[in-house]
């Protein structure tokens, strides 16, 4: 019901906002590296939109020239509707976030976060009334006269979040901004910035390689692989629907097993596993029979049950638990099959399904409607 209600917001913002920003057939080339590769998009205002990839894939070399630390081999960028190739960083109101926390370790917690307003003019009086009310935003309001090597990391990083969108930019982008803190304090940031993007409406571009964290955060993902653009949308629809094998990998945990379309009937399909046995699919365009594929069906859609006990409308295939790991609200569980193939199986605990001390042969049984097939090598 949550992420129904979610989704439901994301899609009133994405009609409701105009485009802000708009990145054409963005590329650069290092000599002979093409780092980003005709790069396209579109960001509407007051969307929070994360870049996610692999190292290397591009998402901080197209965040650092829409920032303008890097010049474009070619294409364009828009932020609301002006050109802005060639515009110096410091006129194309951006804030930014770094991983490092980039404070001024010489001037105190209030001087850090009043220092884009004292740079432009702004009268004491105003700067005062505005850094009150940002470090209350952030809740470090009686942290004002301290220094940042007296902060922990995350209050160092909420006071760099605080410094960035004091002076109200129009975008504000964010690069791996906490991949230097702990999952706890990760969690925590993560918290506290999505609360500040709802409450200020400022349109937000982050980058990560942290695929939880990007669900957790993005009203869309833009999924970054070899320097393109492989997919973009809500998380939901990534996770359910990813675009290739790539996508289905990345995001979320998964679960493949190469095999051969035997038969296409309507909507269904037939694939013979390579392990031995036949499932059932959802039909595939572009994918023939006779056409070597890879199935993928995510751990946390299938269930173990005893062998002979899966449902009609479910696929099943045999395995021998090797191993159980209870982790408090789940419960992981690794087999193998005929072929030495291992997947993995997460259960919810305390619902009734196998103890985390089972081993022996299992059936490992999901839906065919949540069965996915993408041509095989694909990853």
């Amino acid at each position: 019901m949550a992420q129904t209600l979610r989704n439901d917001q994301i899609e009133a913002k994405q009609r409701a906002g105009s485009t802000l920003l708009e990145v054409r057939n963005l590329t650069k080339v290092y000599a002979d590296v093409r780092a980003v590769d005709n790069v396209s998009l579109e960001v509407r205002q007051g969307e929070l939109v994360s870049f996610l990839g692999p190292s290397g894939s591009g998402k901080t070399t197209t965040l650092n020239m829409i920032a303008g630390f890097d010049e474009p081999s070619a294409g364009d960028i828009l932020i609301g509707g002006r050109a802005i190739r060639g515009v110096s960083p410091h006129k194309r109101d951006i804030g930014m976030v770094f991983q490092r926390y980039t404070l001024f370790p010489h001037l105190t917690v209030f001087e850090n976060v009043a220092f884009p307003l004292t740079v432009r003019g702004v009268g004491k009086a105003e700067i005062a009334e505005r850094v009150r009310a940002a470090l209350k935003l952030i809740r470090l309001e009686t942290y004002g006269d301290r220094r940042p090597s007296q902060l922990s990391g995350g209050q160092q990083q909420r006071v760099a979040l605080a410094r960035a969108v004091i002076y109200e930019p129009q975008l504000l982008l964010m690069d791996e901004p906490l991949g230097a803190l702990d999952k706890k304090l990760r969690e925590e940031i993560q918290i506290e910035i999505r609360r500040i993007h709802e409450r200020l409406g400022v349109t937000i571009v982050y980058v990560t390689h942290d695929q939880e964290e990007a669900l957790r955060l993005s009203d869309r993902i833009a999924v970054f692989n070899h320097g393109r653009i492989v997919q973009v949308g809500t998380g939901t629809a990534l996770y359910e629907r990813p675009a290739d094998a790539f996508v289905a990998s990345f995001v979320g945990s998964s679960n493949f097993l190469d095999g051969t379309l035997t038969a296409a009937d309507g909507a269904h399909c037939k694939v013979a596993l390579a392990g031995g046995g036949t499932v059932t699919a959802p039909a595939q365009p572009g994918l023939a029979a006779g056409s070597a594929v890879s199935l993928m069906f995510r751990p946390d859609r299938a269930v173990l049950r005893a062998v002979g006990r899966a449902e009609p409308d479910e696929n099943r295939i045999v395995g021998r638990v090797l191993e159980s790991v209870y982790l408090g609200e789940s419960i992981s569980h690794t087999l193998v099959l005929s072929d030495g193939t291992e997947i993995s199986i997460k259960q919810p605990s305390g619902g009734g399904g196998f103890a985390a001390d089972f081993t022996g042969e299992a059936e490992v049984c999901w839906r065919r409607d949540q069965t996915h097939l993408f041509a095989a090598g694909a990853r």
